[in-house]
């Protein structure tokens, strides 16, 4: 097994950063990762969309980390979001991440300039980053969050065999499908949501990244680990549960819904950071009636 599949393998949490009053807790991010630890499982994605990294400081963020880092236990890969809007910054905070401990970079592209971010221009800056990280790097792919920039085939094609890039999260569902066919020995296609998680690992995939991970971390890691063990049959029937509670939870109402899910499954969501508003009494109370009548959540 290579070290991009020994690392990559299996399914990550893209954990959220617990607020309480609109300051991290950083007491409630060792707990949940204390939690996580003893579930089945890869690792951990910290500093994500879900995480809501654009609203954090650098102190915060550098804090966090070294949390994290210490607090994970020894077989989770602890990866983490550096992408910044010039190359520069991306390898400043790569390194920084690396110098605290964390295994894998997670790279978002730049896109405040999206009408410059050619194909030529992200393989440009991804190589230049690969090249400078200490540490291997993983390309994400999201529109939804960066101005509608996305990375296709082409520029997968053009890095995906570099020593030091390990992979792509893929969290667009218009692209996974031509994505996925780069995943190879070296190079690992993870899915970045539950809506297609089963889907990509029967086009070859090596895993997911999945927000419902954050509430049900165990049942998503079975999903993987039945499938990968040959039990296709049982791997089907779970996932049909899994997408009913994928859409109930971010699918509905996103990083706020999965907050508010993960308090009722005994971790600490709290709030998203303003100005991102918290669900409604009347949201709460829809949301925790559907995760109870899934079977998933004791009443």
């Amino acid at each position: 097994m290579t070290d991009s599949k020994k690392m990559l393998g299996g399914v990550f949490a893209p954990m959220c950063t617990p607020f309480v009053d609109d300051e991290v807790s950083y007491d409630g991010l060792k707990r949940n990762i204390e939690i996580m630890n003893a579930t089945g499982l890869r690792g951990y994605l910290f500093l994500g969309t879900n995480g809501e990294f654009k609203t954090l400081s650098e102190d915060e963020k550098k804090k966090m980390l070294g949390i994290v880092v210490k607090t994970s236990r020894k077989d989770k890969v602890v990866m983490a979001g550096t992408g910044y809007e010039s190359t520069k910054e991306t390898i400043r905070m790569t390194k920084i991440a690396a110098d605290i401990g964390v295994a894998l970079a997670s790279i978002l592209l730049p896109n405040f300039f999206v009408k410059r971010m050619d194909n030529e221009t992200m393989i440009s800056h991804i190589l230049e980053v690969a090249n400078a990280s200490p540490i291997p790097v993983v390309l994400y792919n999201n529109p939804s969050v960066s101005a509608g920039l996305t990375i296709g085939p082409e520029v997968i094609q053009a890095v995906c065999g570099h020593e030091n890039i390990f992979g792509l999260k893929d969290s667009s569902k218009d692209t996974w499908q031509k994505n996925v066919a780069y995943d190879s020995k070296n190079f690992s296609v993870l899915a970045g949501s539950a809506d297609y998680f089963f889907d990509l690992m029967e086009k070859g995939g090596s895993g997911g990244v999945l927000s419902l991970a954050n509430v049900f971390p165990d049942v998503c890691a079975d999903l993987y680990n039945l499938y990968v063990n040959g039990k296709k049959e049982e791997a089907m029937k779970l996932n049909t549960k899994i997408l009913s509670l994928n859409k109930m939870v971010s699918g509905s109402y996103g990083v706020a819904g999965v907050k508010y899910a993960m308090d009722l499954a005994g971790f600490s969501g709290g709030n998203p950071r303003r100005p991102i508003k918290a669900l409604t009494e009347t949201q709460k109370k829809s949301l925790k009636t559907d995760l109870i009548n899934s079977g998933f959540l004791k009443s």
